[in-house]
C-alpha cells in the first residue's frame, strides 16, 4: 500500500501494482482488498481493470505519514547515494521537505535533492534514476560545493536555507 498512499492523487491498476512490488496479480489483489476492507484505500471498476487509489480516510493520514517516514524519499535518496563517491551531504528541500516538516500541501511531483561534495556525475545520475524508479517519481538533484554550502551568497542559497531542508544523509568529510 505505500505505492498507494504515497501517490494519492493517481490511481493505479493492480497490474501496475504488483509490477512496482514484484508480486503476483491475485496478491496484489488480495492486499488491495484488505486495504479496502479497513478503509484505507478505494477501488472502482473502468472496464476489466480495478483502478485504486488512496481513500479520503481518518487512517490514511497517520498511515501516510509513517510510510513517507519510513519508505518514502529521504530513505531511498539515502540509499541509493550512499555509494557515490564525492557525495559529502544531501537534503531533500522543496515541496517535500515542506511535507516532512509538516507543512500542508498537494502530494509533490517531484523530489528535490541538493547534494553537497564534488561526486562523479555520472554515478549520481543512475542513482537518481534508481530512485525515480523506486519511487515513481522524477528526482531533481542539483550539486554544490561545499564552500558554496557553508558561505553561497547567491539566490538559491538564500531560497534553499529559508524554507524546510530535510538531511537525507550525515555529513562525511570530504576526501
Amino acid at each position: 500500500m505505500t505505492v498507494v498512499l504515497l501517490g494519492p492523487e493517481r490511481e493505479w491498476t493492480l497490474t501496475e501494482l504488483a509490477a512496482r512490488v514484484g508480486a503476483s496479480v491475485a496478491t496484489a489483489q488480495r492486499e488491495v482488498t484488505r486495504a479496502e476492507q479497513v478503509g484505507v484505500v478505494t477501488s472502482r471498476r473502468l472496464g476489466n481493470a480495478r483502478l485504486v487509489k488512496a481513500a479520503a480516510s481518518p487512517l490514511t493520514g497517520p498511515l501516510t505519514e509513517l510510510l513517507l517516514r519510513s519508505f518514502g524519499p529521504r530513505q531511498v535518496i539515502e540509499e541509493e547515494i550512499a555509494g557515490v563517491e564525492g557525495v559529502v551531504g544531501a537534503y531533500l528541500y522543496g515541496s517535500w521537505a515542506a511535507r516532512y516538516s509538516g507543512e500542508s500541501g498537494r502530494a509533490p511531483h517531484d523530489i528535490d535533492v541538493l547534494v553537497i561534495g564534488r561526486p562523479d556525475r555520472d554515478a549520481l545520475d543512475e542513482a537518481a534514476q534508481r530512485a525515480e524508479s523506486r519511487l515513481a517519481r522524477e528526482v531533481n538533484i542539483v550539486i554544490r560545493s561545499e564552500d558554496w554550502w557553508r558561505s553561497g551568497e547567491d539566490g538559491f542559497h538564500s531560497q534553499v536555507l529559508a524554507r524546510p531542508l530535510v538531511p537525507v544523509m550525515a555529513e562525511r568529510k570530504s576526501a
